[in-house]
């Protein structure tokens, strides 16, 4: 498995090297379980900015990798890359949330047309807030706030339309492992 992780992120042709050192050295000698790369350009103004994105699941841990590419600043006036990466333990994965969007659901089994993949794990949360208000229309009264207290770590969008079909089944699959993982699921 760790030489299909090494094939992916070498496929991406980005920065191949300072990639794999960044998640060799945070997966720090476990078995890869399973892996996705997402590899994803960004046009900023008359620029090319490129991000990728490895995340790997081994026995104990999900690893998230980010690497970034850099135009040059004041401390570092060439371009550089940035590689951020978090470890997380499986038994601190509250959530795998899987969302599948199919095309013309009409016409039977279809394969996803996009998936999105979220992954929690109280790491970072959002509090949502707003007044809150009750069903009186001429009541003036402060009623407080309500709101909605959101764990949203992690997040993975892919689509066929930009990274094809095989990108979205590959991500689904990853999905799949780690849910299968975090509920202590036996795998197949």
């Amino acid at each position: 498995m760790r030489n299909a992780l090494r094939t992916a992120i070498e496929r991406t042709g980005y920065y191949p090297e300072v990639v794999t050192d960044g998640v060799d050295s945070a997966v720090a000698g476990e078995r890869v379980e399973g892996f996705y790369v997402h590899h994803e350009p960004t046009i900023e103004r008359d620029e090319v900015r490129r991000h990728i994105t490895v995340v790997v699941l081994t026995p104990s841990r999900l690893i998230l990798a980010h690497t970034d590419e850099h135009a040059g600043d004041d401390l570092l006036p060439q371009p550089y890359t940035s590689t951020s990466t978090e470890a997380i333990a499986l038994s601190s994965v509250k959530s795998v949330v899987v969302t599948r969007m199919v095309a013309n659901p009409t016409s039977g089994p279809q394969p996803a047309a996009e998936a999105l993949v979220t992954i929690g794990w109280s790491g970072v949360s959002r509090i949502d807030l707003e007044p809150a208000s009750c069903a009186d229309p001429e009541c003036e009264a402060d009623h407080g706030y309500s709101g909605m207290l959101a764990s949203d770590d992690f997040s993975l969008r892919v689509s066929a339309a930009a990274e094809g079909h095989d990108a979205v089944n590959s991500l689904l699959e990853f999905a799949k492992v780690l849910s299968q993982q975090t509920q202590g699921a036996p795998q197949k």
